[in-house]
């Protein structure tokens, strides 16, 4: 598994701190942004389009408020995403819809919220079952 990382300006703090985070806790991490000042939108682009290279990647994006990431990851046709700012959906949208990306907003989400969010989302796996279903029907949507 690699673990896509990637923030624009406003992210770009969280976005180093979760790195490290990650590459501590022996996760390989790729960061799409490293030294670029790149907008959300490019940022999350480039994320989702490693993401979709191999079926155990999952992504990270950081941008101020979470929100913006997510309307672009959601765009993307086979990019199931959730914005989020708490453990608990942070680990349930793994587990129940097979996200493979979630977004954080900095302004919102303090370092160690962060990371806890991180570690939730990278350990939890997916349930499959009467999941699915949906899981098939978002596969489906976007662009």
């Amino acid at each position: 598994m690699k673990i896509i990382i990637g923030a624009d300006t406003a992210g770009k703090q969280l976005k180093e701190t979760l790195k490290q985070y990650l590459i501590e806790n022996n996760y390989e991490v790729f960061d799409v942004s490293e030294g670029s000042e790149k907008d959300f939108v490019e940022t999350t682009l480039a994320i989702a389009q490693k993401v979709k290279e191999c079926e155990q990647n999952l992504g990270i994006a950081i941008d101020a408020y979470g929100v913006g990431s997510f309307m672009v990851a959601t765009k993307i046709k086979g990019m199931i995403a959730a914005e989020v700012s708490d453990e608990r959906s942070a680990y349930m949208t793994r587990g129940h819809n097979n996200a493979r990306m979630i977004t954080l907003g900095s302004e919102i989400v303090g370092e160690g919220l962060a990371k806890n969010i991180v570690k939730a989302f990278v350990t939890g796996t997916y349930d499959g079952g009467r999941h699915q279903i949906r899981v098939d029907m978002l596969n489906k949507m976007g662009c």
